[in-house]
């Protein structure tokens, strides 16, 4: 199955890399616009910051981001119900629920508390999807019921060090096995720690690099800043695999 490039729009004015780029709708919508051209599959919105330090948002302030966004989406090309769809990054139950009555596709949890606390919305809502973070040796056995409609977050780069980040990223045929996994693999320390690079934006190899990685491992979404360029990166090792089995690593 070919892995889907999820783009990431944050609705704030302070995440580490892109804070304040797009925190007013209107700049979102042109964000959103321009992914979709590029050729994303998801479009992950979020209305908090969840860089080292930031200030924790209640879900009123969050969703009064979000909601002008969402409203806007319903006016654009490809948001039909049939295209692309539509994440929204938090961990508060009640933006969850106003997202997912606005029309939102999935939930993307950071947190794995109010992760468990989610699963219902999947029960009540039969086409919804849920990311939850998930780590091999730290989470518990999920329901085979519920699996279906997951996806599974190792979680690159949030408290951890290189060496844990490098074996997540090794973990990823493991978690495979068990069900869909997501990858943030965007503008992660772990490139600057693996490249020596320190200039912000100057790392897009490296990105790239773990994004290919991720696909030809199996990994079914993997979640970026850079849309245009992942996509070119994936259709490239797509086609690779159309005429070689034998290169391709992952499940096809």
């Amino acid at each position: 199955m070919r892995t889907q490039v999820m783009g990431i729009v944050n609705v704030t004015p302070d995440s580490f890399s892109d804070g304040g780029k797009y925190f007013r709708p209107d700049e979102a919508l042109r964000r959103v616009r321009n992914m979709v051209e590029e050729g994303a599959d998801i479009i992950d919105l979020g209305g908090e910051s969840t860089r080292p330090g930031a200030t924790p948002l209640g879900w009123a302030e969050e969703w009064s981001r979000l909601e002008p966004v969402m409203s806007g989406l319903k006016g654009l090309k490809g948001f039909d119900g049939t295209g692309v769809r539509v994440s929204v990054d938090t961990y508060h139950m009640e933006t969850a629920e106003r997202a997912i009555a606005a029309g939102a596709d999935i939930i993307n949890c950071v947190d794995s508390s109010a992760a468990q606390r989610m699963l219902p919305f999947l029960d009540a809502h039969p086409n919804l999807e849920l990311v939850i973070p998930f780590r091999p040796s730290a989470s518990q056995p999920l329901s085979p019921s519920t699996i279906p409609r997951l996806y599974l977050d190792p979680m690159i780069g949030f408290g951890t060090t290189r060496e844990e980040d490098l074996a997540l990223l090794r973990s990823i045929p493991e978690l495979v096995r068990i069900g869909r996994v997501l990858v943030g693999v965007s503008r992660k320390r772990i490139v600057k720690k693996l490249t020596g690079e320190k200039v912000t934006g100057k790392n897009l190899g490296g990105n790239l690099g773990l994004a290919v990685w991720c696909a030809l491992n199996g990994a079914s979404v993997v979640r970026v800043h850079d849309v245009r360029e992942t996509v070119q990166a994936l259709r490239v090792i797509d086609s690779l695999a159309e005429v070689s089995e034998f290169f391709w690593c992952g499940p096809h």
